[in-house]
């Protein structure tokens, strides 16, 4: 039962206006004044009346069914009581039944949604900055895997360009090959910042650079040998970190992916009428739609980042059919996307229009920190930060549970999982200030204290000895004002979920899992559950074990483990 569409059917048929219209109006009120509010206002117009009036009138013609057991007028609103017992049994017997499937949908119908997100420069050390894309993705990925798309998750790796001219450049001139093979991305990056260094003081390095870049471009079999080489070290370190994250892709095509691609693309372009020369580069005009010209091709040409974009637009379209394409980046990128979005579009590609989508998030504020750079090499790399949030879980663990089993495991599920969860509690627009006293604290609206509430769910039901949920239970025993707000946070999670993956806003699961969680120790604090006995202790415990699986499911949508111990 679906209790909202039940409070909008009685509506209709009251008033004769469609369900679905009454739907998208239907208000959470709070608590005490019902579980569901209708305003009149807007159909204030429909029927030329005050909506006090239109609330009365409706009110007069409503038929209750068993699941709504009272509604009251309150001015130009309805509020609406569900029964109970119905609701209770409702929503914890179909969590009980489906355990985390409870979250699920089909509103996807195993249409393909493709998402690219991480891709981190190869030879770049993959740093604190790389964290917002990869873990927001990871979420969205499983969002809507959950609203029954397939999901495609694509690592767009920058493994192609003038970069790796310059890299190759320095490492003929001060690299040593068994320095590269003893320390990895670190070695090339110190490699990179020489380059920028001394290429400030004498400039021909930028040419010797580019000319390396043109014999990758032409197949050098040497530059190409050493490009490959920068590849595999930094794929290593890469999948140490996605290790750490627990985060997988379905493909790493970055964007040497698309290099034979790319010629008949910008011949494409050519023939569609719309590429233009301009200071001895190539370009699409896009003043009618007051944004800068769209460069697609250099003085030397060269290709570009819109070249590489546009062309992989069109190869995801035709070999994966999406009906979405996500590109979780940075704000600051907001105008590349939408200059070759439009470019598509004027290529006569009218999918691109609805289709692509930028997924754009604020920046990681390290306070002290400052700005990073590669070039200049000031970096904080994730998988450094990752230890140290491992590394001070767990002497967390030692100061208040010093023989807690398997304490490193659970350091790196809490730790990361504090990482993860401080990234995604508010919207991704906004810039996170990073904090660890903030983050690792076991209070609060932070993932430690979500993933201890659910730890504290999971030792009530061991110290109950259940092996499995409880069946049959009688739910007008959780009657009570802390079990029915446990209750209603737990049926809103599958709504939540649905808003989160239209939205494309991890958040709004966080905001509901802290709900779950504050509901869940307030009952836990009112209501004795393994001091009880009988039918109230079996009631108890499955709203208990409802309230794991929820929080388990949660967790796991935005990336999180969730340990049964802490």
């Amino acid at each position: 039962m679906d209790f909202k569409y039940e409070t909008a059917r009685l509506i209709s048929e009251s008033c004769g206006v469609e369900i679905s219209e009454i739907l998208g109006a239907i208000e959470i009120p709070k608590a005490d004044m019902g579980d569901y509010a209708f305003p009149c206002f807007r159909l204030a117009k429909v029927f030329r009346k005050a909506p006090p009036l239109i609330a009365a009138e409706i009110a007069g013609n409503i038929k209750l069914s068993e699941h709504i057991e009272r509604f009251e007028v309150v001015g130009g609103y309805i509020n609406f009581f569900v029964n109970k017992t119905s609701f209770a049994r409702n929503i914890i017997d179909n969590i009980l039944e489906k355990g985390g499937e409870y979250v699920k949908t089909d509103i996807g119908g195993g249409r393909t949604v493709c998402i690219d997100y991480s891709s981190p420069n190869i030879a770049k050390p993959f740093h604190i900055g790389h964290l917002r894309s990869t873990v927001i993705g990871n979420s969205l990925y499983r969002i809507y895997d959950a609203m029954g798309y397939k999901p495609f998750g694509i690592n767009h790796l920058g493994d192609w360009g003038t970069q790796f001219g310059k890299l190759i450049c320095a490492y003929k001139r001060w690299g040593k090959k068994e320095d590269i093979e003893e320390k990895g991305i670190s070695e090339l990056t110190r490699l990179y910042v020489k380059f920028h260094t001394e290429a400030e003081n004498e400039p021909s390095l930028n040419d010797e650079a580019r000319a390396y870049l043109v014999k990758m471009q032409n197949g050098d079999e040497d530059a190409i040998s050493l490009w490959k080489w920068f590849v595999d070290i930094s794929m290593k370190e890469f999948e140490r970190v996605y290790n750490m994250l627990d985060i997988k892709f379905d493909a790493y095509t970055g964007e040497s992916f698309y290099n034979d691609m790319m010629p008949a693309v910008v011949e494409e372009i050519k023939r569609k009428g719309i590429l233009k020369e301009s200071d001895g580069a190539q370009v699409v005009d896009l003043e009618e739609y007051n944004m800068p010209p769209c460069l697609i091709l250099r003085r030397d040409g060269g290709t570009l980042y819109p070249t590489r974009d546009i062309t992989a637009a069109l190869y995801r379209k035709k070999t994966y059919d999406f009906v979405k394409c996500l590109y979780v980046t940075a704000i600051d990128q907001k105008l590349h996307f939408a200059q070759w979005f439009k470019v598509l579009e004027l290529m006569g590609y009218d999918w691109a229009a609805e289709e692509l989508v930028h997924i754009p998030f604020g920046l990681v504020n390290l306070g002290a920190e400052g700005k990073l750079s590669t070039r200049s090499g000031h970096v904080v790399l994730m998988e450094d930060v990752l230890r140290e949030a491992v590394d001070k879980t767990e002497k967390i663990i030692d100061e208040k549970n010093p023989e807690l089993e398997n304490k490193r495991e659970i350091a790196a599920q809490v730790g990361i999982g504090a990482v993860i969860f401080d990234d995604m509690f508010n919207s991704r627009i906004k810039n996170i200030a990073f904090d660890w006293n903030k983050i690792l604290n076991f209070e609060g609206e932070t993932g430690p204290y979500v993933q201890y509430t659910h730890a504290r769910a999971c030792s009530v039901i061991r110290k109950a000895g259940l092996e499995s949920a409880p069946k049959n239970a009688d739910y007008g025993l959780v009657s009570d004002k802390s079990s029915l707000a446990l209750i209603k946070a737990l049926g809103e999670l599958p709504a939540k979920v649905i808003e989160a993956g239209e939205k494309f806003e991890p958040f709004i699961i966080s905001r509901q899992l802290i709900e779950i969680c504050q509901s869940f120790n307030r009952f836990y604090r009112d209501n004795s559950v393994l001091g009880s006995e009988g039918e109230v202790r079996k009631a108890r415990l499955a709203l208990v074990y409802a309230a794991k699986t929820a929080i388990k499911e949660g967790l796991y949508l935005l990336g999180i483990k969730a340990p049964e111990r802490m």
